[in-house]
């Protein structure tokens, strides 16, 4: 960390030079000269374009993340004698009272599989969809079992999927970041869902939110970009002699990365957000009227744009911490919250289709854990992290599939378990890594993503 003192004067000196000094000229030369950003993108440069460990089917994660708890029995996990018991009051060995599924469940596209009328448009691509029937994670409450789904561990702080996904792979494109959270509100375990932690810092996600200012002072002070570049050269001298006499210092190798971003930023995430030039029909594909600058539809198609340009990991997050799918009270909020993603989803699945980006986009669906198949209340459900569905889809999975079974009332695995470290093993597995290869040194021991669990769930591979 820089001290006070030294930032003043790296401000001072950056002033000095650059307010119409007779040495500007010469100072620009020299540092575009030797210094030239293009430069980084060498051996130095923690974000370069990186080979996994074997030829990989997916280049890419669009990562869907649902806070608060979907109801696996009301959507994907479809169990007739939960409902047909439900309604005839039995009680769930003889003490608790069993909650009655709100929407109907329907075999759905030509693979036939059952899915509820909470997620119609969804139900339209099953053929393309791997469905996990499965998933098991670690704990009950929203901030462990969130950490859980993001980092692999319920109990401390680890680095996220999409900073393990940065850190092995690198970025296509060095102006945009290589990890971003579209996320309009912070989850339950706020930016430590995105976050990087004992990884180089650089490979921390970006969050961008919708509306007016996606990205904060995203907009030039400099008079012109020639000069705006000399400066951060020069800002780069300063940094690099800082770290040249502290040692390794990930958090100031990140900020000279973050410079270096940013000024690739101003030129390229402006286009990336402007959805000026989409086609009527493709923003009808996702739900979104032209103009429209919020939304998860306005989160998905910049999704695929961000996928366009290379960027490699894309968490879309719906809602936050508050007013999500955590339904306690009355299952029927998840209505309103189904229909807002609903369409979206299933347009970028055909957006991606439709531009041959599918084939090598790995699209994720998940949130922390399911609902309870017992009531709370009268309408509502808890927590339920032993038994709950995710899915993926893209590169590499076999669609319109479905893998694993719950018992006859979705309270336990009774096949295939899958685990949150099975999952995460097998996502790394989609993008080329061994799992148990992908490691960061840190602490007198190698860390990796799956801990030391986790194995590839095969029988889902394309």
């Amino acid at each position: 960390m820089e001290n006070t003192h030294t930032q003043i004067c790296r401000r001072q000196m950056i002033r000095s030079l650059f307010s119409g000094s007779i040495l500007m000229p010469a100072v620009i030369s020299q540092l575009l000269a030797t210094d030239g950003l293009a430069a980084e993108l060498g051996s130095n440069n923690p974000l370069a374009p990186r080979q996994p460990h074997f030829p990989a089917k997916s280049k890419r994660i669009i990562f869907i993340y649902l806070p608060g708890g979907c109801s696996h029995v009301d959507s994907f996990d479809y169990k007739p004698k939960l409902i047909a018991d439900a309604k005839n009051r039995v009680l769930y060995q003889g003490r608790r009272k069993l909650g009655v599924p709100l929407w109907e469940f329907k075999p759905r596209g030509k693979c036939g599989t059952y899915t509820s009328d909470l997620f119609p448009h969804i139900g339209e691509v099953m053929d393309d969809i791997c469905l996990i029937n499965s998933m098991r994670n670690d704990h009950n409450d929203h901030f462990q079992a969130t950490l859980g789904i993001h980092t692999g561990s319920v109990t401390f702080k680890r680095p996220s999927i999409g900073s393990w996904v940065s850190y092995g792979l690198g970025t296509e494109n060095q102006n945009l970041p290589s990890f971003v959270v579209l996320a309009p509100l912070l989850p339950y375990t706020g930016a430590q869902a995105w976050d990087a932690d004992f990884l180089p810092a650089v490979h921390q996600g970006t969050r961008v939110v919708a509306g007016s200012e996606p990205v904060p002072n995203l907009n030039r002070r400099s008079p012109s970009e020639k000069i705006q570049k000399a400066e951060l050269s020069l800002l780069e001298r300063f940094n690099n002699r800082h770290m040249q006499t502290r040692g390794k210092d990930t958090q100031l190798e990140a900020r000279i990365k973050s410079y270096e971003t940013a000024f690739g930023m101003q030129r390229e995430m402006p286009e990336v957000l402007d959805l000026s030039k989409e086609t009527d029909a493709t923003l009808k594909l996702y739900g979104m009227k032209r103009g429209q600058t919020t939304g998860f539809g306005w989160q998905c198609i910049v999704a695929r744009r961000m996928v366009e340009r290379g960027v490699r990991f894309i968490e879309l997050i719906d809602v936050g911490a508050s007013k999500n799918w955590d339904a306690h009270g009355d299952m029927k909020t998840h209505e309103p919250l189904a229909r807002n993603i609903d369409q979206p989803i299933a347009g970028l699945i055909r957006d991606l289709k439709s531009r041959g980006l599918f084939e090598d986009t790995l699209i994720v669906w998940t949130t922390e854990f399911g609902r309870s198949p017992t009531a709370e209340g009268e309408y509502g459900r808890g927590h339920f992290a032993n038994a709950f569905s995710s899915w993926i889809a893209g590169g590499g999975v076999k669609g319109g599939v479905v893998y694993g079974k719950t018992d006859d009332y979705g309270m336990k695995v009774a096949e295939k378990e899958c685990h949150v470290h099975d999952f995460h093993a097998t996502i790394l597995h989609l993008l080329g890594f061994d799992h148990t290869r992908l490691t960061f040194r840190h602490g007198g021991r190698d860390f990796r993503l799956t801990d030391v669990h986790g194995n590839v769930v095969k029988e889902i591979l394309a």
